[in-house]
């Protein structure tokens, strides 16, 4: 649980984000709707075909427009036994949007709301409700752009659609280095038993950021992990350029967080 101060302010917009993605899952065909099928099977189909169409396409958002039926048809569809469909009214643009509230599974879900649990609360407090929601959904939308644009925009990841908080998540994360490098993370360290360690955030995020950046290097691991770089690196050069802004606080000590 994150450490705050008695007089810090409810981050109201972080613990709604949380709520708004825990129930856009529930309702989706990986939760506990009944409309989507009984059957494992028939659930997986479905949930398939939702990534399609709310998830972020990086050949529609460079084409700014659907994928046809027919450039679907050349690729694999994750679910053996159900065939990619076309979805010729989605609006690629809304869909950078729409795809950060639509998690592939319960781990992808739970593991993004914990980092943003853990550090959104300090980023919001320095923001304010209104510039930390835009600056979440900037990060996000900016990340999946970015993706399509670096090289996520061709090959066979070009038509696979982009989904959860990840890249928005990531800006957070570097924004937090940003306004906080000092503060105190309590995170569990693997190779050590999991032993909870108190370390500094410039040295846990920065751990994480070049994680992120060594995995970009990997081949066929199914993750964005572009797509957090950039969020990242946005979250974090978005408050180094605000802090350049008269009368904005710059970096300091927040009593800190855990992990």
């Amino acid at each position: 649980m994150p450490d705050r101060r008695d007089d810090a302010v409810t981050p109201l917009v972080t613990y709604l984000l949380i709520a708004l993605n825990c129930l856009v899952f529930l309702a989706g065909p990986s939760g506990i709707a009944p409309h989507y099928g009984a059957t494992p099977a028939a659930r997986a189909c479905a949930a398939q075909h939702y990534q399609q169409q709310w998830g972020a396409v990086p050949a529609e958002l460079l084409g700014n427009r659907p994928l046809t039926q027919v450039q679907l048809a050349g690729l694999a569809p994750p679910v053996r036994g159900c065939p990619l469909l076309a979805t010729p009214h989605k609006v690629p643009a809304l869909s950078a949007l729409t795809s950060l509230f639509v998690h592939g599974g319960w781990l992808h879900l739970l593991g993004n709301m914990l980092f943003l649990f853990v550090f959104g609360a300090g980023v919001e407090e320095r923001l304010g409700r209104v510039r930390f929601l835009l600056f979440y959904l900037c990060a996000g939308v900016l990340a999946a752009y970015g993706y399509a644009a670096a090289g996520g925009g061709t090959g066979p990841d070009a038509l696979r659609p982009l989904v959860g908080a990840s890249g928005a998540i990531a800006g957070v994360l570097g924004g937090y280095l940003r306004l906080y490098p000092r503060a105190r993370v309590t995170t569990l360290v693997p190779f050590l038993f999991f032993l909870p360690l108190r370390l500094p955030a410039w040295l846990v995020l920065g751990l994480w950021f070049a994680l992120q950046w060594w995995s970009v290097r990997q081949a066929g691991s199914g993750v964005a992990y572009l797509a957090h770089v950039i969020g990242f690196s946005f979250g974090f050069l978005a408050l180094w350029v605000a802090a350049r802004r008269p009368g904005y606080a710059g970096p300091t000590t927040y009593p800190g967080a855990s992990t």
